[in-house]
């Protein structure tokens, strides 16, 4: 194929692209399932075409990939479950005008609208107004509701139920289908008589030019894969909702329900969450993305199925994914999902994935669980934390993905495996500042939730079970050193009291208490409890500022010691967990302070 016939503009009569509409000649996939239909808009729509006016392209994918597709559209039947074509159009932008040019000029049913018919009427006597901000088109465009008197009893509709009796209101598909008849009828009407210049039957005539000659323009996707269509969609709807590659493996891996064999891929996975609901598991892992799921599914279809033709876990491999191959492993990737969440809740203490640092940690920790009957939970947690907490991003990509798995399929096939050097740079560690999406924050943030902090105050509560994320991805986050005191109380600090060294997880209520305290009085009342000293342990938080407070001596650079304290403590921890891996520190800060 020509290059520049794979993004093709063209355009088509507007009756003869509803005609072949009819006809089953397009058709709209499922995920184009959010349609808003309301009169007023469909009448300005009309009226833009009425003025021939163009109304933005219709982006519409040929392929000869079988989705699943709307079978009615606005209460017109297209296809059956048995539908097929050597090519098919899929309309991927351009339902809503589709669906409201088909349903008011051919009539049909309006969700949400029951018994309402949204054919449009034309009235022939209202006066082209070519004024800019021209709102004729209220009355020139009208529904049965605004005609139908019903005997006299909405007296506001008789005037117009006399014009539609004496034909001068008449229905738009009569107009494409019947106008010799309407002219015959009109002209004999008493205030034409015979006068074939009459504006009436200008008006008629106007109406018949603009169904025969207005034209819908087109861009035409061909021999494109998915992956480069949802780009293209993404590119040219700018103000809409992005075209999911989820959505379209959904339609395309739909399978009709005959015999009990149906398949829906969004329904398997909804049904799969409230099955664990159902029986107590009310993970926050459960709404990972659909996103996720797929990829997740892509992963075991690609590591446990020969030939599968999957070979990466992009767009354009997704799309390839078929829907015996899903069957073929849904069962075990159940399995391996739930310890997968298992792991990070109960074994990490992480207990929402606004903290999980990479998701591909759904894909390599899922893959592992698949069919391993014997998961080593030890190495599992180096893992975790080895490429959470090293210094280079080692789990960015989808090459990295491969790596991961080569790596952890010699622990679950009992070879012998052996970690690389850890490397960890402590000025990354001094410079972290939360951040919901910061590789670095959530890393952080899951170490300290890990430790199962014990809140301040209350020594016997744990705080992570009462510090859900919020809506806005926020967890209850406390300033060890407050921001205010720090910022009325300089002294010689020179480090970011934003620092996540800075931070520990507390219980609303312990926070509210502290407020803008100095540390010095609000550790000194918690340190009356003979258990504070072990739980400020459980928050990776060095003793040493328990000395200051007990000597009522804080240093003028509290905050910058704490903090590389702190930094010291994570280290220890992590060298503890990482305990046979070649370990190495660096430190960035003490080189830049030797180069100036």
């Amino acid at each position: 194929m020509n290059f520049t016939d794979r993004i093709k503009p063209t355009d088509k009569g507007i009756t003869t692209y509803l005609d072949d509409l009819k006809n089953s000649d397009y058709q709209i996939p499922t995920f184009q399932r959010e349609v808003v239909w309301e009169k007023e808009n469909v009448k300005k729509l009309w009226d833009s075409i009425y003025k021939f006016y163009p109304l933005g392209s219709i982006l519409v994918w040929k392929t000869d990939v079988k989705l699943q597709n709307h079978r009615q559209i606005g209460g017109h039947q297209f296809s059956d479950a048995h539908f097929a074509r050597s090519e098919y159009q899929y309309i991927l932008d351009g339902q809503q005008r589709t669906t409201s040019l088909l349903t008011s000029l051919y009539g049909g049913n309006i969700e949400g609208k029951k018994g309402f018919d949204p054919s449009l009427y034309v009235d022939l006597t209202i006066e082209n107004n070519t004024e800019t901000d021209d709102e004729h088109y209220k009355k020139r465009f009208l529904y049965i509701d605004e005609i139908n008197d019903k005997d006299g009893e909405y007296r506001r509709n008789t005037p117009n139920q006399k014009k539609f009796n004496d034909g001068l209101i008449v229905k738009l598909i009569s107009i494409k289908e019947d106008f010799n008849n309407l002219q015959k009828k009109m002209i004999k009407h008493p205030s034409v008589d015979l006068n074939f210049d009459h504006p009436y039957i200008e008006e008629l005539g106007r109406m018949k030019q603009v169904l025969d000659n207005y034209r819908i323009s087109f861009i035409e996707l061909k021999g494109i894969q998915v992956a480069e269509v949802c780009q293209i969609f993404e590119r040219i709807n700018q103000a809409g909702k992005p075209l999911d590659i989820f959505d379209i493996v959904v339609a395309k891996t739909f399978r009709p329900d005959e015999n009990n064999d149906g398949f829906y891929l969004r329904e398997l996975i909804d049904n799969f969450k409230l099955d664990a609901i159902d029986k107590g598991n009310n993970s926050q892992f459960f709404n990972i993305s659909d996103f996720d799921y797929l990829q997740i599914i892509a992963i075991l279809v690609k590591e446990n199925i020969e030939n599968s033709g999957v070979k990466n876990i992009t767009n354009r491999y997704l799309n390839d994914i078929k829907t015996e191959q899903i069957e073929a492993i849904w069962e075990n990737t159940q399995k391996a999902i739930l310890k997968t969440f298992d792991f990070f809740e109960n074994y990490l203490n992480i207990k929402t994935p606004q903290l999980i640092p990479f998701r591909y940690f759904y894909l390599t920790i899922t893959n592992y669980f698949y069919e391993n009957k014997k998961p080593d939970y030890d190495f599992l947690k180096k893992y975790f934390w080895f490429y959470s907490m090293h210094n280079d991003d080692l789990l960015s990509n989808t090459t990295d993905i491969n790596s991961h798995i080569f790596f952890m399929n010699k622990n679950k096939n009992e070879e012998e495996y052996k970690f690389d050097r850890f490397l960890i740079n402590k000025n990354t560690l001094r410079n972290a500042t939360y951040s919901s999406k910061g590789v670095w924050s959530r890393a952080i943030l899951s170490l300290y939730s890990s430790k199962r902090p014990i809140d301040w105050k209350n020594t016997d509560k744990d705080v992570i079970s009462h510090n859900l994320f919020t809506s806005t991805d926020k967890p209850n986050l406390h300033h060890i050193f407050p921001t205010d005191f720090i910022e009325k109380n300089p002294g010689k600090n020179n480090f970011n009291k934003d620092s996540l060294m800075n931070i520990a997880y507390l219980t609303q209520l312990t926070n509210l208490d502290i407020s803008n305290k100095a540390p010095l009085d609000y550790i000194a009342e918690y340190d009356k409890n003979d258990k504070f000293e072990n739980v400020l342990n459980t928050h990776i938080i060095p003793n040493d500022i328990l000395g200051w407070v007990r000597e009522i001596n804080m240093p003028e650079d509290a905050l910058d010691k704490f903090i590389d304290l702190r930094v010291n403590a994570i280290i220890s921890e992590l060298k503890e967990i990482l305990d046979d891996i070649a370990f190495e520190v660096i430190d960035t800060q003490e080189n830049e302070e030797g180069d100036n």
